[in-house]
């Protein structure tokens, strides 16, 4: 297998077809690659009969609008949504959490 540094435009394009879960494409194009849902269908993980985990994603972005939109909404809000039960929406908070203690962080340092 050849390194990734050494493909060509047309390998990155086939390899962009074979991806089948954005956290392959997060492996081989880094995060800055990914779109908001494929990044929110990581932590979802997995789907439900008839609906994929990025399909849950864009559900519930598409409910909220944005990641901005979904912070401190109340956890009953996301368990409507078919293919969120409680563990996956545990794990959707607590990368809510994990973002705003970094910007917590990072503001009182700012302030120092």
């Amino acid at each position: 297998m050849r390194a990734f540094a050494n493909m060509t435009k047309h390998d990155e394009k086939e390899k962009d077809a074979i991806w089948e879960h954005p956290g392959g494409k997060l492996r081989d194009k880094g995060p800055e690659s990914l779109t908001d849902a494929e990044l929110l269908a990581i932590l979802i993980s997995t789907g439900v009969r008839g609906k994929s985990a990025e399909e849950i994603a864009k559900e519930v972005l598409g409910r909220f609008g944005s990641f901005r939109g979904m912070a401190g909404k109340p956890l009953e809000r996301f368990l409507a949504i078919k293919g969120l039960g409680d563990v996956k929406v545990h794990r959707i908070s607590a990368a809510f959490e994990i973002a705003r203690r970094i910007v917590n962080e990072v503001l009182n340092e700012q302030e120092k």
